[in-house]
Order: structure tokens, then C-alpha cells, then sequence
């Protein structure tokens, strides 16, 4: 893989995140003796020394808890989509595991189809699942009635 390459790593503690993604459901890792949500994927629960995790679907129903429209310079792969949105949604679940993305219009819409103006802290989203020319299945939100 080049060092330009936007492609996630995919290893033993990334990969059902992934996997849950080409099923369209997301999923998200779990510590076992808290019940506690964990995102980014970890290798341990950081709340317990057994470490036992697992992974649960959550809804994918959320809040826009923050976003931004990046600016030039950009990468290459991205620099013709220019401009679009990046959010960080908060899960319904627990709104302290947040997950970042682009607000889209639609469930093929692109990256740009929304433009930073029409996205309010606090919409609500769900998530919907894009499959990429490279075959990744991307999340990506859509505004939600609830």
C-alpha cells in the first residue's frame, strides 16, 4: 500500500468494524464486564484488566456533535470533491463514542452533496453504507426524522 493510500488497516482488531460495514450494519466494539461502548477498536477494554471485548450493532441513529469543512490544501483523493463536510456523530447509544464522516444527501450521494451551511450541530443522522470504487464500504450519515 502507498504511503498516499486512504485505505484503513485492516488487522485482527479493525477488521469486524469493516466486515460489519459490508453487511451494511454497524458494529461496535464492546467491553464484556462494563457493557461499555469502545470506538476507535481497541486491543483491551480500557475500563477492565481482563481485557474481554466483543462487538454489538448499534442502531446507527445519532447527533451531529461537531463538523467542519476542510479547506486547501487537501489530499489528492479528496481535493476535486472540495468542498465538502467532515461531521463527528455521537451514537444514540452512548454520545460518548463518536464516529467521524461526511453528511450526505442520500444513500449514493457524494461527499459533497451537502454543503457545510446546511448542517447544524445537534441534526439528527443515521448511518447509511457506501461501497467505494477501491470495494470498501464506507458509513456515511444521512439526516434523519429521529
Amino acid at each position: 500500500m502507498s504511503s498516499d493510500s486512504l485505505l484503513p488497516t485492516l488487522d485482527d482488531t479493525t477488521t469486524p468494524f469493516w466486515e460489519g460495514c459490508k453487511q451494511h450494519k454497524l458494529l461496535i466494539q464492546r467491553c464484556v464486564n462494563s457493557g461499555r461502548l469502545i470506538h476507535p477498536p481497541r486491543y483491551n477494554s480500557p475500563w477492565h484488566t481482563t481485557g474481554e471485548l466483543d462487538w454489538v450493532e448499534v442502531s446507527g441513529r445519532g447527533k451531529v456533535w461537531s463538523v467542519i469543512e476542510p479547506h486547501p490544501p487537501l489530499t489528492a483523493q479528496f481535493a476535486a470533491l472540495a468542498p465538502y463536510n467532515c461531521v463527528i456523530v455521537e451514537l444514540d447509544e452512548d454520545p460518548t463514542v463518536r464516529l467521524a464522516g461526511n453528511l450526505i444527501a442520500s444513500t449514493n450521494s457524494a461527499i459533497n452533496s451537502i454543503s457545510f451551511d446546511e448542517i447544524s450541530i445537534g441534526d439528527a443522522v443515521r448511518v447509511v453504507f457506501q461501497k467505494e470504487e477501491d470495494g470498501l464500504v464506507m458509513p456515511r450519515w444521512v439526516k434523519s426524522e429521529t
